[in-house]
């Protein structure tokens, strides 16, 4: 288990009181890239929350990137976020500043404090998605496929351990999810773990990566070639 930087072992996962997936096991390790798919209200968001820490994992055992998920205290979270980037489908950028702001103003948050060392990061990672020259845009001034450019170059501020995604391209036509999904492949290929959740089964059949199930209150593994 030395290189999980995920790893739950009968995890009961739930949205309120509502138990919507027991007995979770699921193991992910650095350089991994895992779809999540189901269908909606098959628990998918209700684990990605778990696992940043949204909901509280109260039954099973729960890691991440080195934080046990049953003793995770509120002061505990921004700490976590920190070593995880977090891709909405719906972006989350603050659209009263623009997209160099929104970048700074999550560096501030988690501690930065040098700002020549703040600027270079932020040219880093937006060079990293292809936006270097967006940098002095409003979020609202970027088509959707932008927006989510932004908010991935966001995720990689901190050279997060892994990427939880969820939905990123659900909220993009599907040219636009095409270039996303490529982006996010290189992300993976330069050596981060993914975890991404996603309705989007043309990605799946183009992008092969070993994909998990969220049906019935329940969390398997299957097969590529199987229908899904």
């Amino acid at each position: 288990m030395t290189d999980a930087i995920l790893h739950l072992e009968d995890a009961d996962i739930y949205q309120r009181d509502n138990l919507v997936l027991s007995q979770v096991n699921l193991k992910i390790e650095k350089g991994d890239f895992f779809y999540l798919i189901g269908k909606t209200g098959s628990g998918k968001s209700s684990l990605m929350k778990t696992l940043y820490g949204d909901l509280h994992l109260n039954k099973g055992e729960g890691n991440i990137v080195g934080f046990d998920l049953k003793k995770l205290k509120e002061n505990d979270i921004p700490f976590l976020r920190r070593k995880i980037g977090i891709v909405f489908q719906d972006f989350k950028l603050l659209n009263d500043r623009t997209v160099f702001d929104n970048l700074l103003f999550v560096l501030r948050a988690t501690g930065w404090k040098d700002k020549e060392k703040m600027t270079s990061k932020i040219n880093e990672v937006l060079d990293k998605v292809a936006m270097k020259t967006k940098g002095f845009k409003k979020p609202f001034e970027l088509s959707g496929g932008e927006q989510q450019r932004i908010a991935i170059a966001r995720a990689l501020l901190n050279d997060p351990d892994l990427i939880l995604a969820d939905e990123p391209t659900g909220n993009l036509d599907p040219k636009t999810s095409l270039e996303v999904m490529q982006l996010l492949n290189e992300i993976h290929q330069s050596g981060k773990s993914i975890l991404m959740a996603t309705h989007d089964y043309a990605l799946i059949v183009k992008f092969k990566q070993k994909t998990i199930k969220c049906e019935g209150g329940e969390l398997f593994e299957v097969v590529q070639q199987a229908t899904i």
